[in-house]
């Protein structure tokens, strides 16, 4: 085992050093940098004006935290997606196999090397998220699931990118193929969410009483005719595990949510996890209708009052999608691992050994 990693070690020692002679790629931090310092003064302006709890530290946190998964699921794919078939394009792969490093050594080098590399983004980000979890006095579970969480996205994204490029030949392809990959998680399972709602539908009913006359402690004397309604609604509630691999949502709903003194989401957090949960609702559940009934106050007809009784009452679905992004990962590099094994039994028609 000590061997094993000793050899992961040399692959990623030499993975790493080669990215860090490129002054691109310094450039590509500054400018992270320089983005994240923007968004957090603006934002922390912004939501202090409007009043928001803590002076708005758990939106800024909240936000940060989503842009370093943006720009590592942008930028992840490009590192990683030629990181096995580039090194075949250039003739050094050849010359690494025949050393004593073995192919699960050299993808695992490969892969740490893309993590690493898709973390620092994360890194540079850390004085800005110590800045808005200190203004936001935001609890320390908060803190904890939302990096890690975000640590594994990124994890999943470089498996990806590594694995698709020991099992393409080109590294354009491959590279290609892992930004498909990633829109289909990130865009694909909205795209399919709404088309799946919107192609069934059924008909709703919705009832409408309001009082005419009231008296002067503002109770209904009188009440109109109740009148219904039907109309046709698309059925989002059966299509909501489609979100489920969603990385932005398996983000926000993992992380335990914070409440304000009217059980509403203070972050990005809480409000990407309330729009994915109010998804499981029946269609006639969390619609407000009116019912008059005299000598009593009008009543909503809703059994759900905040976004605390949303979240508390449906069904969490972050593990089943992050176990999902895994499975997914892991198949990938063993296919990988199988490809680059050597000696090859078989090589694709124009591979270059040497």
């Amino acid at each position: 085992m000590t061997a094993f990693f000793s050899g992961v070690g040399v692959i990623l020692s030499l993975e790493l050093r080669q990215r860090v002679r490129t002054v691109s790629w310094f450039i590509l931090l500054g400018v992270f940098v320089g983005l994240i310092l923007i968004v957090t003064v603006l934002l922390s302006f912004a939501l202090n004006g409007f009043g928001s709890p803590n002076d708005g530290g758990g939106g800024v946190y909240s936000t940060i935290i989503y842009f370093v998964l943006l720009l590592g699921t942008l930028v992840a794919p490009a590192l990683s997606g030629n990181a096995i078939n580039g090194d075949r394009d250039a003739g050094t792969l050849a010359t690494t196999q025949v050393t004593l490093i073995t192919t699960g050594q050299l993808i695992m080098g490969k892969f740490l090397s893309a993590w690493i590399t898709a973390l620092a983004f994360l890194i540079a980000a850390i004085p800005f998220l110590i800045y808005a979890a200190i203004v936001g006095q935001l609890r320390v579970s908060t803190i904890v699931v939302s990096v890690i969480v975000l640590a594994v996205e990124l994890g999943v994204v470089a498996a990806v990118g590594v694995g698709l490029s020991g099992l393409m030949t080109r590294p354009l392809f491959s590279i290609v193929v892992t930004y498909l990959v990633v829109a289909a998680l990130s865009v694909g399972t909205l795209i399919a969410f709404t088309l799946g709602g919107l192609a069934l539908q059924t008909t709703a009913k919705s009832v409408f009483s309001y009082g005419t006359e009231y008296n002067a402690d503002g109770i209904p004397t009188q009440c109109s005719t109740p009148e219904e309604y039907e109309y046709q609604t698309p059925r989002f509630d059966l299509f909501w595990g489609a979100l489920v691999a969603n990385p932005y949502v398996i983000l926000a709903d993992a992380v335990p949510t914070a409440y304000d003194q009217n059980d509403q989401p203070t972050d990005l957090f809480g409000y990407f996890k309330l729009s994915a949960r109010m998804t499981q609702l029946p269609q006639s559940a969390g619609y407000e209708s009116t019912v008059c009934v005299v000598g009593q106050p009008e009543q909503p007809s809703s059994e759900y009052s905040n976004a605390r009784d949303i979240i508390e009452s449906t069904t969490p679905g972050w593990a089943v999608g992050l176990a999902t992004h895994l499975v997914l990962a892991g198949a990938l590099l063993a296919g990988a691992w199988f490809r680059t094994t050597t000696p090859a039994a078989r090589l694709s028609r124009g591979s270059r050994i040497a």
